[in-house]
Parts: structure tokens; sequence; C-alpha cells
């Protein structure tokens, strides 16, 4: 199961049991004693006897032939009791339901914490603030912002899903009542340009609000500055890949890490978060400030490539690092370098086991764009460093599997380095949970080492992030990627909801890929275990996962089936579907990597 996805296992449960039955009483996996949730409703997932019956509340719920259930209930807001009851066993399970939703102003008032920007906000002269406040419908709501007064307008409160609903087959905008959304922009003035100080600060918000000839005015907790374009910092990255965003939070997507050592300019601040000049930001926990430097800029003037084990690079000597982003299409590797201007008048390209040619173009002010055309559609992997100021960007070469042996040999995949990542694991992360308890970690362990034993059958040299029960995070797991460099990378995984979720209907094979050069890996696996096995189809998604995130080789995470359904769970457990699981996976992987050549 997908991290961020995880269920909590370890709960309490109430339970009067009878000696007739105590081989296998009446138990719930899921949720746990207490549980608090913001779900509208929620599964219940447990098992007994199979033999008689269950009852919800006083409601006789189904169950499979092996005894599991997981019916869904709805939640109201505050204390939700669930009696369950087998023969003479009682199980009292209490869930509350909390909202997630403001808190609706009573009179004239604004909603608790509904106040916008809630952090420190600096910009340039001349760019848009924008304000926002939750109030009372049919109100006026205005901010004074160093003697200017800014009108805030009503909007139709349409709230957004989670991501997570996706998943779920549910992602349609919601309407909101019961409050209006106020929000405003306004430009920052302008007349401050040629300060001589870092920035001005105009002051903290205040927010007023009328209603029925009646005025109360409530400050707001983000003080506003301007930046002097004539004094602005440099931001010099120190993580070994900075993460960039495109706002200022971790709710934003990434864009392409920056290598450690790029420079940019900075050009405003929100919070714990920098902008950066080319549009992108970062945590200023993951750069350094630069003392009286200057706007990096660079020209770019020649460009070569040499080729190391396994690896094509290319070298791009700058003047200073600069911001990098990439983009992977069908056949085209494209790198853009921004606060750049070419020079260029030569470059040295030789015959290259990935590239075919090598184009670049000015695309626009302080912007040069190379697109390598490549010699095949898949692509196995790439890295981006700076070498004191020089770009070095490597294109991984296409395995070789040893003796070019045909599919039909006994060993198609040898030569090849795979890695194959165990989900989960330890007392800390066990991951999901099937009706009797079943942790998702164990499964997730046994089917990765039979995986291993097949592919090893067939030649493969077989890497494995755990073989025992063990805490492991994702930065350890994703750091073993990219030390080991494999031609591919497959975290095993068993799937589950959220609270939300319909545990009973929704079943199958799902796989997750984030860069494109995992796309073909992840949707052939995929379509291979649904036709081989019979098993339903979850899905195939670009998910923006840790273990789908490595660029050094196609990475993948599959779930294999879902812990939480009753039915799949037996499929789940059963050793000797396992084992024709593990078998299907590595032939998949041979097919895969022919249908690729």
């Amino acid at each position: 199961m997908i991290k961020f996805l995880g269920l909590v296992v370890f709960g309490m449960i109430i339970a009067i049991a009878s000696v007739a039955v105590a081989a296998q009483p009446l138990s719930v996996a899921y949720p746990p004693a207490n549980h608090k949730t913001i779900a509208d409703r929620i599964f219940l997932i447990g098992t007994a006897p199979p033999n008689g019956q269950v009852s919800v509340n006083g409601q006789q719920i189904a169950r499979t032939a092996a005894g599991h259930f997981a019916p869904t209930f709805p939640l109201q807001i505050g204390e939700n009791v669930f009696t369950l009851r087998y023969e003479n066993q009682l199980v009292k399970i209490q869930v509350t339901r909390q909202s997630n939703q403001p808190q609706v102003p009573a009179g004239l008032a604004f909603a608790k914490d509904s106040l916008t920007p809630k952090v420190d906000v600096a910009s340039l002269p001349g760019e848009y603030i924008c304000f926002g406040a939750i109030a009372p419908a049919n109100a006026q709501v205005a901010v004074k912002l160093a003697g200017v007064d800014i009108p805030l307008k009503a909007r139709s409160q349409v709230e957004l899903p989670d991501n997570k609903s996706v998943l779920l087959g549910e992602n349609s905008p919601l309407k909101k009542g019961g409050s209006e959304q106020y929000q405003g922009c306004a430009k920052t003035p302008t007349n401050s340009g040629e300060s001589k100080v870092d920035k001005i600060d105009l002051g903290v918000p205040i927010f007023y609000l009328t209603m029925n000839d009646k005025t109360i005015s409530q400050s707001g907790t983000g003080k506003i500055s301007i930046l002097s374009p004539a004094q602005l910092e440099v931001a010099e990255v120190t993580a070994e890949a900075g993460v960039a965003r495109t706002g200022a939070s971790t709710d934003f997507s990434r864009m392409t890490p920056l290598p450690k050592g790029t420079r940019a300019t900075v050009v405003g601040r929100e919070g714990e978060w920098i902008r950066l000049d080319y549009g992108a930001w970062i945590k200023a926990s993951e750069v350094r400030i630069v003392k009286d430097a200057v706007p990096p800029r660079s020209i770019i003037r020649s460009a070569r490539s040499r080729q190391v084990s396994g690896w094509t690079e290319v070298l791009f000597p700058l003047e200073i690092p600069v911001p990098v982003t990439v983009q992977e299409g069908e056949k085209t590797f494209t790198l853009t370098l921004y606060n750049t201007t070419a020079q260029t008048d030569i470059i040295r390209l030789d015959d290259d086991p990935v590239i075919s040619r090598l184009a670049w173009q000015q695309i626009a002010p302080l912007q040069v764009q190379y697109t390598f055309n490549l010699k095949s559609a898949q692509h196995w992997g790439y890295k981006l460093r700076y070498e004191g100021t020089t770009l070095v960007l490597s294109l991984k070469h296409p395995p070789v599997r040893s003796g070019k042996m045909p599919n039909s040999q006994k060993q198609p995949l040898s030569g090849i380095k795979i890695l194959i990542d165990a989900g989960h694991g330890g007392p800390e992360d066990s991951g999901g949970v099937g009706p009797t308890g079943y942790r998702e970690k164990t499964v997730a362990l046994i089917v990765s080492k039979l995986v291993r034993s097949e592919l090893v059958n067939r030649g493969a040299n077989v890497v494995m992030t755990r073989v025992e029960d063990v805490d492991l995070d994702l930065p350890p797991r994703v750091e073993m990627i990219q030390k080991e460099e494999p031609a591919i990378a497959i975290s095993i995984h068993y799937n589950a909801l959220p609270d939300n979720g319909d545990a009973i209907n929704t079943k199958g094979v799902g796989a997750f890929w984030f860069h494109p050069q995992a796309h073909s890996l992840g949707m052939f696996l995929h379509n291979y275990l649904v036709a081989k096995l019979n098993r339903p189809s979850y899905g195939v998604f670009w998910n923006n996962l840790a273990m789908t995130r490595p660029t050094v080789a196609p990475s993948v995470l599959m779930e294999l089936g879902f812990m939480i359904n009753p039915e799949e769970f037996e499929w789940i457990v059963n050793p000797t579907q396992q084992q024709k699981l593990a078998e299907a996976i590595a032939q998949g992987i041979v097919e895969w990597f022919a249908s690729v050549e």
C-alpha cells in the first residue's frame, strides 16, 4: 500500500469471547479503537467464524465464505459507535468524525483562521498580492494595507477534492455553503523600486467586515513587504537535489530538482518558502543566501559529450550554475537552461548508444533549450549534477544482456540488474491490514522473495531493499536505487483505501509511475498480470511517490491487490497464488525487456 494511504493497524477491541468459537473469535482489524477521521464514511474490516451471522448495530452484514467482512457505514460529525455481534460475542468500535471545514462565523465575525495570507509575504514592486477571508454571506469585506483600501469580493465556494480522490474515482469540485469566501488582489506600489534597502515593510493588513451598518476589524497574521530590485538576494542550493515546486507549500507540484550549487535570484518570499527568478519555489532550509552576489547570469558556448561506463555524459560549461528543467518525450529528452544566453558555434557529439542527434535554440531571453533526439523510445535513466560551474547531464545506456540470449533460453535476463523493494516493514510501518489482521509488510516480503527467486532463475542480478521485517524509511530505499543504478526498480505493495473508500467493491492490480521512462514498464506489467492471472484492473496512475521518483532507472510501484477487500484478501494470502503471481511478474519483466529492444 502506498505510504501516504497507510492505515493504522494497531487497535484495541472490546470482546466477550465464547469458548465454543475461541479458535476464530469475532475481531475487527480496522479501524482501531478511538479512531479519528474527516471522512464522511468508514469501512469496518474484520472476520468471524464462517457459520452464523454478524450484525453491526443490529443490521446483518454480508461476509465471504471464509467469514471476512468490510461493510461501509456513514459517519455523523462527532462520535459514532458501532456494535458488532456474532452469537454471544460483542465488539464495540468508536469512530470520531472531525470537521475539516472552517467554522461558520456566527454573527458579525470572520471565520476562525480564515484570513490570508497567514505568513509573511515579500514580493517585487508592481506584483499582485492576494487576500482572502471567510465571512457571512452578503457582507462587505475589505483590507487596508499601507493606507490603501482593497475591496474583497464574494466568490462561490468551490472546493477541489484531494488528489487521493482520484484513487476512489471521485474528483469533481464540491460546492460549499453556509458562508462566503471573499477574495481580492492588488498590486504592490512601484515607487519603491530604487530603494537601497533590502525591502520595505508595508505592515500587517487590517481586514474590515461590515454588515447591517456595523463594522468590525481584525489584523492579519502575515506581514507584507516589498523587495528592492536593486538589492535582491541570491540563493544557492545546498541540498543534493533541491526540491523545486510550483508554489509555496508541499501541496504544490514538484518541478525538476535543482542540482547542488545551483544559483538563482530571490524574487519573493512566503513564510519558509523562497521564490526563485525562473519561476520555482524552494524551502529556505535547502538554500543559503550568498552575500554581495550579483544576479546569476551566464553565457554558454561549446558543449561536448563523453562516454563513461554505462552512461553518456554531456558537458555544458557555464559561468555560474543556473536553474534547469528537463522534459522527457517519445524519443526526445529536452534540457532547458535558465538565466542563460547562447554564444554557441560548435557542439561535439560522436556516434552514441543513446543519442542520435542534438539540436538547440534560444527559445526566450535567458532561456536556452537543448533537444536530444534518442535512438529508442525507451529511456533508461538520467542524472544531473554540477562539477564546479559545468552542468553534467548523464544519459543511461540500454542494459546489455550477456550473450544476447533469446527469450526461449533459460536465462533471458542474464546480465540485467533489477532492484526489488518489499514495501513497508518493521513495527512502525506495517502498511495495510487484512480482515484477519494480517499485515501488508508480511505478504509484500514473501512475494518479493518469490519474485527474486524467479528472476534469479531467469539470470537476473537481483538487489533487495530489505530481506527481513525491519524498519526502513523511504529515503534509504531511494538512495539504494540511486547507488545501485539498476536496469529497472519495482516496489511491491498491496493496496488499501482512505476511510471513505469502498472496501467491498474495490479490487485489482494497480501500477504507479512518475517519470515517462517508467510508463511503458508500469503499463506492461499491469496489463500482463491482469491478463495472465485473470485479475481485475484497478488502473495505471501517474503518481508523485518516493519510490517512483528516482531518475536513474525506470521505477514503478505495483499494488498487487487490496488487503482490505474480503474476497481478494483470500487470493493475496494463498501460497499457491503467491507463487503464480511471482512467476507472472518475473515472466512479465522478461517479455517487457523483449518488447523494448
